[in-house]
Protein backbone atom coordinates (compact mmCIF):
# COMPACT_ATOMS: atom_id res chain seq x y z
CA UNK A 1 0.00 0.00 0.00
CA UNK A 2 2.84 2.20 0.84
CA UNK A 3 4.28 2.11 -2.69
CA UNK A 4 1.24 3.82 -3.74
CA UNK A 5 1.26 6.96 -1.60
CA UNK A 6 3.75 10.27 -3.23
CA UNK A 7 6.67 10.93 -0.73
CA UNK A 8 5.86 13.07 2.59
CA UNK A 9 6.09 16.22 1.11
CA UNK A 10 8.29 18.20 3.97
CA UNK A 11 10.63 15.53 4.08
CA UNK A 12 11.75 16.76 0.65
CA UNK A 13 12.46 20.61 2.40
CA UNK A 14 15.66 18.60 4.05
CA UNK A 15 18.17 20.65 1.51
CA UNK A 16 16.28 23.91 1.80
CA UNK A 17 15.60 23.86 5.48
CA UNK A 18 19.48 22.99 5.96
CA UNK A 19 19.92 26.48 3.59
CA UNK A 20 17.78 28.57 5.53
CA UNK A 21 19.48 27.06 8.87
CA UNK A 22 22.83 28.40 8.31
CA UNK A 23 21.61 32.00 8.07
CA UNK A 24 23.73 33.79 10.75
CA UNK A 25 20.49 35.13 12.62
CA UNK A 26 18.85 31.49 12.28
CA UNK A 27 16.06 30.13 10.28
CA UNK A 28 12.61 31.58 9.93
CA UNK A 29 10.30 28.47 9.51
CA UNK A 30 6.87 29.56 7.51
CA UNK A 31 6.60 26.38 5.79
CA UNK A 32 4.05 24.41 7.95
CA UNK A 33 1.16 25.57 9.77
CA UNK A 34 2.23 24.61 13.13
CA UNK A 35 1.48 26.84 15.91
CA UNK A 36 3.87 28.31 18.19
CA UNK A 37 2.21 30.17 20.90
CA UNK A 38 1.14 28.35 24.38
CA UNK A 39 -1.84 26.82 24.82
CA UNK A 40 -4.31 28.99 27.17
CA UNK A 41 -3.67 28.06 30.77
CA UNK A 42 -7.40 27.68 31.38
CA UNK A 43 -7.35 24.60 28.53
CA UNK A 44 -4.10 23.28 30.35
CA UNK A 45 -5.46 23.01 33.77
CA UNK A 46 -8.58 21.01 31.81
CA UNK A 47 -6.51 18.72 30.55
CA UNK A 48 -4.10 18.61 34.13
CA UNK A 49 -7.35 17.87 36.07
CA UNK A 50 -9.01 15.16 33.70
CA UNK A 51 -5.23 13.42 33.70
CA UNK A 52 -6.17 11.10 36.39
CA UNK A 53 -9.60 9.23 34.47
CA UNK A 54 -8.25 5.57 33.80
CA UNK A 55 -11.38 4.09 32.13
CA UNK A 56 -11.55 4.03 27.99
CA UNK A 57 -12.93 7.00 26.87
CA UNK A 58 -16.19 6.93 24.23
CA UNK A 59 -15.74 7.25 20.74
CA UNK A 60 -18.66 9.57 20.34
CA UNK A 61 -17.00 11.98 23.29
CA UNK A 62 -19.12 13.50 26.03
CA UNK A 63 -22.29 15.10 26.01
CA UNK A 64 -20.86 17.89 27.66
CA UNK A 65 -18.00 17.71 24.63
CA UNK A 66 -20.92 17.67 22.21
CA UNK A 67 -22.48 20.27 23.91
CA UNK A 68 -20.12 22.97 23.90
CA UNK A 69 -19.28 22.07 20.19
CA UNK A 70 -22.84 22.36 18.93
CA UNK A 71 -22.81 26.08 20.91
CA UNK A 72 -19.40 27.22 19.69
CA UNK A 73 -20.54 26.00 16.34
CA UNK A 74 -23.76 28.77 16.77
CA UNK A 75 -22.17 31.26 18.41
CA UNK A 76 -18.92 31.51 16.63
CA UNK A 77 -20.14 30.70 12.67
CA UNK A 78 -24.07 30.67 12.71
CA UNK A 79 -24.68 27.19 12.15
CA UNK A 80 -28.45 26.09 13.42
CA UNK A 81 -30.32 23.11 14.11
CA UNK A 82 -27.69 21.01 14.59
CA UNK A 83 -28.24 17.97 16.83
CA UNK A 84 -25.61 17.29 19.43
CA UNK A 85 -25.88 13.36 18.35
CA UNK A 86 -24.66 14.56 14.90
CA UNK A 87 -21.19 15.95 16.64
CA UNK A 88 -18.01 13.33 16.59
CA UNK A 89 -14.92 13.66 17.96
CA UNK A 90 -12.01 12.68 16.21
CA UNK A 91 -7.78 12.06 16.62
CA UNK A 92 -6.75 15.61 14.76
CA UNK A 93 -8.70 16.38 11.81
CA UNK A 94 -5.69 14.81 9.56
CA UNK A 95 -6.74 11.39 10.62
CA UNK A 96 -10.27 11.78 9.84
CA UNK A 97 -9.66 13.40 6.58
CA UNK A 98 -7.07 10.84 5.92
CA UNK A 99 -9.50 7.89 7.05
CA UNK A 100 -12.75 9.11 5.91
CA UNK A 101 -13.16 7.23 2.30
CA UNK A 102 -11.88 3.87 3.85
CA UNK A 103 -14.50 4.38 6.90
CA UNK A 104 -17.19 4.97 4.21
CA UNK A 105 -16.22 2.26 2.58
CA UNK A 106 -15.26 3.47 -0.44
CA UNK A 107 -12.89 1.70 -3.19
CA UNK A 108 -11.65 1.04 -6.59
CA UNK A 109 -14.90 2.13 -8.35
CA UNK A 110 -15.55 5.52 -6.79
CA UNK A 111 -13.90 9.11 -7.58
CA UNK A 112 -12.95 11.21 -4.72
CA UNK A 113 -13.46 14.85 -5.65
CA UNK A 114 -10.51 17.46 -4.27
CA UNK A 115 -9.61 20.65 -5.17
CA UNK A 116 -6.87 21.92 -7.98
CA UNK A 117 -4.77 23.21 -5.35
CA UNK A 118 -5.74 20.78 -2.07
CA UNK A 119 -4.15 19.92 1.09
CA UNK A 120 -2.29 16.87 0.25
CA UNK A 121 -4.15 14.26 2.70
CA UNK A 122 -7.45 14.92 0.90
CA UNK A 123 -5.41 12.61 -2.04
CA UNK A 124 -3.45 10.36 0.22
CA UNK A 125 -7.12 9.22 1.58
CA UNK A 126 -8.24 8.59 -1.52
CA UNK A 127 -5.37 6.53 -2.32
CA UNK A 128 -5.33 4.66 1.04
CA UNK A 129 -8.99 3.63 0.27
CA UNK A 130 -8.11 2.83 -3.08
CA UNK A 131 -10.44 5.38 -5.13
CA UNK A 132 -9.87 7.28 -8.04
CA UNK A 133 -9.38 10.89 -7.59
CA UNK A 134 -10.32 14.07 -9.42
CA UNK A 135 -8.95 17.52 -9.09
CA UNK A 136 -11.73 19.92 -9.74
CA UNK A 137 -12.84 23.25 -8.83
CA UNK A 138 -15.80 23.89 -10.87
CA UNK A 139 -18.89 21.25 -11.56
CA UNK A 140 -18.65 21.80 -15.01
CA UNK A 141 -15.13 19.73 -15.21
CA UNK A 142 -17.50 16.74 -13.55
CA UNK A 143 -19.13 16.44 -16.52
CA UNK A 144 -21.72 13.45 -16.41
CA UNK A 145 -19.89 11.11 -13.52
CA UNK A 146 -21.13 11.02 -10.31
CA UNK A 147 -18.03 10.90 -7.61
CA UNK A 148 -18.75 9.27 -3.73
CA UNK A 149 -16.93 11.71 -2.15
CA UNK A 150 -16.65 15.46 -2.80
CA UNK A 151 -13.85 17.71 -0.26
CA UNK A 152 -14.47 21.38 0.06
CA UNK A 153 -12.09 23.88 1.72
CA UNK A 154 -13.12 27.28 2.33
CA UNK A 155 -10.73 29.56 3.24
CA UNK A 156 -8.44 26.98 1.26
CA UNK A 157 -4.98 25.69 2.41
CA UNK A 158 -2.79 26.66 0.78
CA UNK A 159 -4.07 29.30 -1.19
CA UNK A 160 -6.60 31.79 1.21
CA UNK A 161 -9.46 31.34 -1.02
CA UNK A 162 -12.80 31.50 0.04
CA UNK A 163 -15.86 30.32 -1.54
CA UNK A 164 -18.72 32.11 -1.54
CA UNK A 165 -22.18 32.03 -0.85
CA UNK A 166 -23.62 31.34 -4.26
CA UNK A 167 -20.81 28.45 -5.29
CA UNK A 168 -21.48 26.74 -1.74
CA UNK A 169 -25.11 26.64 -2.67
CA UNK A 170 -24.61 25.40 -6.05
CA UNK A 171 -22.52 22.47 -4.78
CA UNK A 172 -24.80 21.51 -2.52
CA UNK A 173 -28.16 21.49 -4.62
CA UNK A 174 -25.77 19.75 -7.30
CA UNK A 175 -24.58 16.68 -4.59
CA UNK A 176 -28.02 16.32 -2.91
CA UNK A 177 -29.37 15.89 -6.29
CA UNK A 178 -26.82 12.81 -6.85
CA UNK A 179 -26.20 11.66 -3.57
CA UNK A 180 -23.03 12.74 -3.64
CA UNK A 181 -21.41 13.33 0.15
CA UNK A 182 -19.93 16.33 0.81
CA UNK A 183 -17.49 16.92 3.37
CA UNK A 184 -16.46 20.62 4.22
CA UNK A 185 -12.63 21.29 5.72
CA UNK A 186 -13.36 24.34 8.06
CA UNK A 187 -10.08 24.68 9.84
CA UNK A 188 -9.35 27.96 9.16
CA UNK A 189 -13.44 29.34 8.85
CA UNK A 190 -12.47 32.01 11.99
CA UNK A 191 -9.42 33.42 10.28
CA UNK A 192 -11.07 35.75 7.95
CA UNK A 193 -9.13 39.27 6.99
CA UNK A 194 -9.97 40.60 3.44
CA UNK A 195 -12.76 38.37 2.54
CA UNK A 196 -15.92 40.25 1.71
CA UNK A 197 -19.02 40.29 3.79
CA UNK A 198 -21.05 37.85 4.54
CA UNK A 199 -16.83 36.13 4.60
CA UNK A 200 -16.27 32.53 5.23
CA UNK A 201 -19.48 30.02 5.83
CA UNK A 202 -19.91 27.24 7.17
CA UNK A 203 -21.58 24.32 4.60
CA UNK A 204 -23.72 23.59 7.55
CA UNK A 205 -24.99 27.38 7.82
CA UNK A 206 -28.65 27.48 7.14
CA UNK A 207 -28.18 30.30 4.14
CA UNK A 208 -25.99 27.67 2.56
CA UNK A 209 -28.19 23.97 3.38
CA UNK A 210 -31.27 25.83 4.07
CA UNK A 211 -31.19 24.02 7.65
CA UNK A 212 -30.77 20.67 6.03
CA UNK A 213 -27.60 18.69 6.78
CA UNK A 214 -28.62 15.47 4.57
CA UNK A 215 -25.57 14.76 2.93
CA UNK A 216 -23.28 17.04 4.73
CA UNK A 217 -20.15 16.76 7.05
CA UNK A 218 -17.75 19.73 8.25
CA UNK A 219 -15.14 18.85 9.68
CA UNK A 220 -13.14 21.37 12.45
CA UNK A 221 -9.89 21.71 14.23
CA UNK A 222 -8.96 23.28 17.47
CA UNK A 223 -5.08 23.18 16.10
CA UNK A 224 -5.06 26.55 14.48
CA UNK A 225 -7.70 28.18 16.52
CA UNK A 226 -6.83 27.21 19.85
CA UNK A 227 -3.00 26.07 19.39
CA UNK A 228 -4.29 22.46 19.92
CA UNK A 229 -2.44 20.58 17.36
CA UNK A 230 -0.50 18.88 19.75
CA UNK A 231 -3.85 17.73 21.49
CA UNK A 232 -4.82 16.52 18.65
CA UNK A 233 -8.22 17.50 18.86
CA UNK A 234 -10.48 18.34 16.47
CA UNK A 235 -14.52 17.08 15.70
CA UNK A 236 -17.09 16.48 12.68
CA UNK A 237 -20.50 17.50 12.54
CA UNK A 238 -23.01 17.50 9.48
CA UNK A 239 -25.75 14.92 8.92
CA UNK A 240 -26.80 12.53 11.82
CA UNK A 241 -27.46 9.99 9.79
CA UNK A 242 -23.39 10.02 8.47
CA UNK A 243 -22.47 10.67 12.11
CA UNK A 244 -24.06 7.49 13.37
CA UNK A 245 -22.33 5.57 10.25
CA UNK A 246 -18.99 6.81 11.21
CA UNK A 247 -19.57 6.64 14.62
CA UNK A 248 -20.28 2.32 14.19
CA UNK A 249 -17.24 2.00 12.12
CA UNK A 250 -14.83 4.00 14.22
CA UNK A 251 -15.76 2.26 17.87
CA UNK A 252 -15.06 -0.90 16.13
CA UNK A 253 -11.44 0.60 15.14
CA UNK A 254 -10.73 1.87 18.30
CA UNK A 255 -10.69 5.71 17.13
CA UNK A 256 -11.54 7.54 20.73
CA UNK A 257 -10.13 10.81 21.90
CA UNK A 258 -8.41 10.65 24.96
CA UNK A 259 -10.35 11.60 28.31
CA UNK A 260 -8.43 14.67 29.25
CA UNK A 261 -8.27 16.04 25.17
CA UNK A 262 -11.66 15.73 25.26
CA UNK A 263 -11.68 18.01 28.70
CA UNK A 264 -9.30 20.65 27.22
CA UNK A 265 -11.54 20.48 23.64
CA UNK A 266 -14.65 21.51 26.20
CA UNK A 267 -12.63 24.57 27.69
CA UNK A 268 -11.45 25.50 24.37
CA UNK A 269 -14.79 25.34 22.67
CA UNK A 270 -17.03 27.47 25.78
CA UNK A 271 -14.43 30.29 25.56
CA UNK A 272 -14.20 32.98 22.82
CA UNK A 273 -11.66 35.24 24.22
CA UNK A 274 -8.78 32.75 23.69
CA UNK A 275 -9.71 32.11 19.91
CA UNK A 276 -10.11 35.86 19.36
CA UNK A 277 -7.08 36.49 20.81
CA UNK A 278 -5.37 34.07 18.49
CA UNK A 279 -6.46 35.14 15.60
CA UNK A 280 -5.17 38.86 16.63
CA UNK A 281 -1.51 36.92 16.54
CA UNK A 282 -2.49 35.73 13.47
CA UNK A 283 -3.56 39.38 11.93
CA UNK A 284 -0.33 41.01 13.44
CA UNK A 285 2.04 38.68 12.00
CA UNK A 286 0.17 39.04 8.69
CA UNK A 287 -0.07 42.80 8.65
CA UNK A 288 3.67 42.98 8.85
CA UNK A 289 4.16 39.85 6.48
CA UNK A 290 2.09 40.73 3.72
CA UNK A 291 4.01 44.07 2.78
CA UNK A 292 7.05 43.00 3.31
CA UNK A 293 6.83 40.29 0.28
CA UNK A 294 5.01 43.16 -1.68
CA UNK A 295 7.68 45.06 -1.20
CA UNK A 296 9.70 42.34 -2.04
CA UNK A 297 8.34 41.92 -5.56
CA UNK A 298 5.93 38.83 -5.03
CA UNK A 299 2.01 39.42 -5.92
CA UNK A 300 0.43 37.68 -3.19
CA UNK A 301 -3.27 36.05 -4.86
CA UNK A 302 -6.45 34.97 -3.38
CA UNK A 303 -4.95 34.86 0.80
CA UNK A 304 -8.12 36.46 2.01
CA UNK A 305 -8.80 34.46 4.27
CA UNK A 306 -6.77 31.74 6.70
CA UNK A 307 -3.69 30.86 7.64
CA UNK A 308 -1.25 31.02 4.92
CA UNK A 309 -0.02 33.85 2.36
CA UNK A 310 0.02 32.65 -1.25
CA UNK A 311 2.71 34.38 -3.28
CA UNK A 312 4.51 34.45 -6.36
CA UNK A 313 7.29 35.88 -8.41
CA UNK A 314 6.47 34.69 -11.74
CA UNK A 315 9.00 31.38 -11.41
CA UNK A 316 9.16 27.87 -10.79
CA UNK A 317 8.12 27.34 -6.99
CA UNK A 318 11.49 25.45 -6.03
CA UNK A 319 13.60 28.78 -7.43
CA UNK A 320 11.89 30.84 -4.86
CA UNK A 321 12.03 28.13 -2.44
CA UNK A 322 15.59 28.26 -3.15
CA UNK A 323 15.61 32.10 -2.88
CA UNK A 324 14.02 32.62 0.08
CA UNK A 325 16.13 29.91 1.89
CA UNK A 326 19.38 31.74 0.68
CA UNK A 327 17.40 34.65 3.38
CA UNK A 328 16.90 32.16 5.83
CA UNK A 329 13.64 31.77 5.05
CA UNK A 330 12.01 28.37 4.96
CA UNK A 331 8.16 28.14 2.54
CA UNK A 332 6.23 25.49 0.80
CA UNK A 333 6.92 25.40 -2.61
CA UNK A 334 3.07 25.30 -4.30
CA UNK A 335 3.22 22.26 -6.35
CA UNK A 336 2.69 20.49 -2.48
CA UNK A 337 -0.77 21.22 -3.33
CA UNK A 338 -1.14 20.26 -6.47
CA UNK A 339 0.09 21.27 -10.68
CA UNK A 340 -1.12 24.57 -10.54
CA UNK A 341 0.71 25.75 -7.70
CA UNK A 342 3.85 25.37 -9.69
CA UNK A 343 4.60 29.01 -9.69
CA UNK A 344 3.59 29.85 -5.95
CA UNK A 345 4.56 29.11 -2.67
CA UNK A 346 2.78 29.34 0.50
CA UNK A 347 4.12 31.41 3.22
CA UNK A 348 2.19 30.70 7.02
CA UNK A 349 2.01 32.69 9.25
CA UNK A 350 2.99 30.08 12.34
CA UNK A 351 6.00 31.91 13.78
CA UNK A 352 6.69 33.87 16.66
CA UNK A 353 6.25 37.99 16.64
CA UNK A 354 10.20 38.10 16.56
CA UNK A 355 10.69 35.57 13.67
CA UNK A 356 8.08 37.21 11.76
CA UNK A 357 9.87 40.37 12.53
CA UNK A 358 13.52 38.31 11.43
CA UNK A 359 11.27 37.74 8.08
CA UNK A 360 10.48 41.26 7.34
CA UNK A 361 14.08 42.80 7.94
CA UNK A 362 15.53 39.71 5.81
CA UNK A 363 12.92 40.63 2.75
CA UNK A 364 14.16 43.84 3.22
Amino acid sequence: MSASLPEFPWDTLANAKARAGAHPDGIVDLSVGTPVDPVAPMIQKALAAAGPAPGYPATAGTARLRESAVAALGRRYGITGLAESAVLPVIGTKEFIAWLPTLLGLGATDVVVVPELAYPTYDVGARLAGARVQRADSLTQLGPQTPALMYLNSPSNPTGRVLGLDHLRKVVDWARGRGVLVASDECYLGLTWDAPPPGPLSVLHPTVCGGDHTGLLAVHSLSKSSSLAGYRAGFVAGDPDLVAELLAVRKHAGMMVPTPVQAAMVAALDDDDHEEQQRERYARRRAALLPALRSAGFAVDHSDAGLYLWVTRGEGCQRTVAWLAERGILVAPGDFYGPGGAQHVRVALTATDERIAAAVQRLA
